[in-house]
């Protein structure tokens, strides 16, 4: 019986896609060595980006099925090595190039849709809104990052259950990823863990964020989405700068007193040149489980008040994208990693929460109203 082909084992090799990179293995270098035997037995040796990658197990298993498909193949064995420091300079160097630290988001011709998620007040609900959001979006296949940009109060590790640190590879950040999900956040870079605070003043707060933009290898995203701090501070204006094209969602409660706040939120835009794609209102009103009337815990209309406001304030069209009924769940799954999009899809807060994603992630790829960084030129 002959030996299964080579050329057919890396074809097959050829489909494996690193899981932090989302490249395949043979175009990143990572295939070291591949015999076959005439019994059908196959050995496959794999670079890792470095010693303890954390995708280890996921890249031997992706090697594993995808070889045992080849024809004549009866069993695979995958051996693990790990890159010198001039194989990985060289797949940093394919990677990013040999320029300078730049936000790839940022560029001209980047094609990312940009959603920075604000609010005006802290218990709004916003990080449960921006990671059920990108979880929603990854579901609809598209390719997700979230940058925690709460680099105070981070909290969507916990949500999404991307709890483990980065991998780095010469000075590029590998996120973790969730649910599809790729996530930075300020907690592994914290040696005391959750429950150390971060002291940081404005300058640092605004190297935080270029250093998540910048250093962290974020691949061809359709969506980033960023979940700022409330307010209107440091963060919100850094944001602007480091990223001129991004669009804004404020996330509200129905109460109106709520609502007043977040209108800052929004009319920041205004001051950095920004567009408020739209509002969301969380804990909108719900069923009453015994007669199934509508129960208004938090107030009623406030998403509507910020929505005309901010149409009023800013000039152009600021629309109310959706009402997402109180549902405890949505907490219990933030507590719990999984997001309510997921573990309870037919949930009306998920089914609004759906239609938001939809919404926001269907709008086309391309640089119709993007700054091109260019100025007309005068006439003499």
């Amino acid at each position: 019986m002959p030996a299964p082909s080579i050329d057919a084992i890396q074809a097959a090799l050829a489909t494996v896609n690193d899981p932090e990179i989302n490249r395949p293995v043979t175009e990143l270098g990572m295939v070291k060595s591949v015999a076959a035997a005439d019994d059908g037995s196959v050995g496959i040796a794999i670079y890792l980006t470095v010693s303890g990658c954390p995708m280890r197990g996921a890249i031997t298993d992706r090697v594993t099925e995808a070889v045992s498909a080849v024809p004549g193949v009866t069993s695979v064995t995958v051996e693990l090595d790990v890159m010198s420091d001039e194989q990985r300079t060289e797949l940093r160097t394919m990677l990013r190039g040999h320029g300078e630290r730049e936000i790839p988001f940022a560029q001209p011709g980047s094609l990312t849709k940009v959603y920075a998620i604000a609010s005006g007040k802290g218990g709004v609900g916003k990080s449960s809104v921006t990671a059920n959001l990108a979880v929603a979006m990854a579901r609809m296949g598209l390719t997700v990052g979230l940058v925690d940009a709460d680099v105070y109060g981070h909290s969507i590790p916990r949500m999404l259950g991307a709890m483990e640190p980065p991998t780095m590879v010469e000075g590029m950040i590998m996120p973790p990823q969730a649910y599809g999900v790729r996530v930075i956040s300020m907690l592994p870079f914290k040696p005391g863990g959750v429950s150390q605070p971060v002291a940081f003043r404005g300058p640092m707060l605004h190297r935080a964020l270029q250093q998540f933009l910048a250093d962290v290898w974020w691949g061809d995203l359709d969506v980033l989405l960023l979940d700022l701090p409330p307010g209107t501070g440091d963060v919100a204006i850094s944001t602007a700068q480091l990223l001129p094209n991004a669009e804004i969602v404020v996330v509200t409660t129905p109460q109106p007193a709520a609502a007043d706040v977040a209108v800052r939120a929004g009319t920041l835009a205004e001051q950095t040149h920004q567009k408020v794609v739209g509002v969301v209102e969380n804990m909108s009103s719900f069923p009453c489980p015994h007669c199934g009337e509508p129960m208004d815990l938090f107030g009623m209309g406030g998403g509507a008040i910020v929505a005309e406001t901010l149409t009023r304030q800013l000039g152009t069209d600021v629309p109310l994208l959706g009402q997402i009924p109180f549902d405890v769940a949505l907490r219990e799954g933030g507590d719990n990693g999984q997001p309510l999009v997921l573990s309870t899809p037919d949930a009306p807060a998920s089914l609004v929460l759906t239609q938001i994603a939809e919404r926001l992630g269907k709008k086309p790829r391309g640089l119709a109203g993007m700054s091109l960084g260019i100025t007309p030129a005068r006439r003499a």
